[in-house]
């Protein structure tokens, strides 16, 4: 999908925050339920498992900011290997605002961060980034 998609249609929100009306469609892209939160609290659009960083690289990463980089370009990669998941994504941006909830306590080093640098190029994030 090549169509632009505008920044302020990809938001980010932590699961501990309160949904709010301009949150537009929530997507839950976590592997893992945030701790401690009710399903109905979190009003879901989705919630994209499928899409969250693999188990093996979740724990390899462990939210370590030294290896950011290194994160963002392998869960690039994992995700060019499901585009129809995130392709739906990008469709939910291209038509209103889109909030990927995340439940890291880091607000600038999560995989939230990087999806949204993902979706928002018109092919994703550069492998070799």
């Amino acid at each position: 999908m090549d169509k632009t998609i505008p920044p302020t249609h990809v938001r980010i929100k932590r699961a501990y925050e309160p949904p709010a009306a301009e949150d537009g469609a929530r997507i839950l892209i976590d592997r893992l339920w945030p701790r401690g939160v009710k399903k109905e609290a979190l009003q879901l659009t989705e919630w994209a498992k499928a899409l969250a960083p693999s188990t093996e690289l979740r724990q390899w990463f462990n939210h370590d900011p030294a290896l950011w980089d290194e994160f963002r370009r392998r869960y690039a990669a994992e995700l060019r290997q499901q585009p129809e998941a995130w392709a739906a994504l990008r469709k939910h941006a291209s038509h209103g605002v889109l909030t990927l909830v995340y439940s890291a306590h880091d607000e600038a080093v999560n995989n939230a961060v990087a999806m949204r640098e993902f979706l928002l190029r018109a092919g994703g994030l550069d492998a070799s980034e």
